[in-house]
């Protein structure tokens, strides 16, 4: 089915606090070469001990109501991916729904880790494609420091937090969306997770923090294989090459592991887009940071096409082929 869906407005939102590769050295036995070399990040931003998933959330729409002027009076449904909301219940969407008193809109909080944007995406551009909906605000956040374990060097020199927010509008003539590609291994879900209600999986005692848990080469390995083949049938699917694509922007969690993707793909670097170096792995919000990040500097421009590309815990991925007509 042909796209009825288009973005009119991105924001994004980042914590003051900054923990710099020499913050870290205080805390484990790392270094910033050490850091850049194998990551390539210098900080990531830190929520306060008092912000949470909602508050960054809120301050995403705020930045795009502010540089777009969007109305958001009749949005209809507001989606969050997150995997550190505030609370079990309620959702972060509802506490995004009250802030800015959307009384028209319901609610979803999505999960789906490091995709989860992508995957927002493809739901908003079902719904109002479908016609179930007209304007829907998509957003992605996540305080991923306060599930870090500062002790383990291996994922706490990684993650910071942030949010970034689109709204997601019917349109009369064709839509953004060109196209997307998704899927997931939930076998190789002990490769990265975080214990909540059970301790158990697959009949395995897993480690109980409370805390991040990742095998750092075991995702490498199912990311590289994954996304260098995922790539491919997402172009198949929507009907283009590489060479129609105008920017790469895939989730950014390290970036010797978007090198080996792109190295594979024979897709040059200066291609992507990433948002790492500052931010950090973000989770779901890298994608959304990165794009806000890349439009806000005059990167991105009206009627390029790009190819987004999500990956991480589940283990999910999520592709998605957008026209940016803003």
């Amino acid at each position: 089915m042909e796209s009825r869906a288009t973005i009119t407005a991105i924001g994004a939102y980042v914590p003051e606090q900054r923990m710099t590769n020499h913050d870290l050295e205080q805390l484990v036995n790392t270094s910033d070469e050490w850091i850049v070399r194998r990551t390539g990040m210098k900080e990531r931003r830190i929520a306060g001990p008092e912000e949470f998933a909602s508050d960054l959330a809120c301050g995403a729409v705020h930045n795009l109501v502010a540089r777009y002027t969007s109305d958001l009076t009749d949005v209809d449904l507001v989606i969050v991916s997150t995997t550190t909301p505030d609370y079990g219940f309620p959702s972060v969407s509802a506490r995004v729904q009250a802030a800015f008193q959307l009384k028209h809109a319901g609610v979803i909080d999505l999960s789906s880790a490091c995709s989860g944007f992508e995957y927002a995406l493809h739901v908003a551009n079902g719904l109002v494609t479908s016609g179930l909906n007209k304007k829907v605000l998509v957003i992605a956040a996540e305080t991923m420091s306060k599930v870090t374990d500062y002790t383990d060097r291996t994922t706490c020199v990684l993650l910071g937090d942030g949010a970034g927010a689109t709204l997601v509008e019917h349109t009369d003539k064709r839509g953004d969306f060109l196209g997307s590609y998704m899927g997931a291994d939930g076998s190789l879900g002990k490769a990265l997770y975080r214990t909540g209600l059970s301790t158990v999986m697959d009949g395995e005692k897993l480690i109980d923090t409370g805390k991040m848990i990742q095998n750092g080469r075991e995702v490498f390995k199912w990311a590289v294989k994954t996304v260098t083949a995922g790539i491919p049938a997402l172009l198949e699917n929507s009907g283009l090459q590489i060479s129609d694509i105008d920017w790469f922007i895939p989730h950014s969690a390290n970036l010797r592991l978007i090198e080996a993707i792109f190295e594979r793909l024979a897709i040059p670097m200066d291609k992507v887009l990433y948002s790492l170096e500052y931010y950090g792995n973000t989770s779901s919000a890298s994608i959304a940071l990165a794009l806000s990040e890349a439009v806000k500097a005059g990167k991105i421009k009206k009627n390029d096409r790009l190819l987004l590309y999500g990956f991480g815990g589940g283990l999910c991925h999520c592709g998605q082929i957008i026209e940016w007509n803003i």
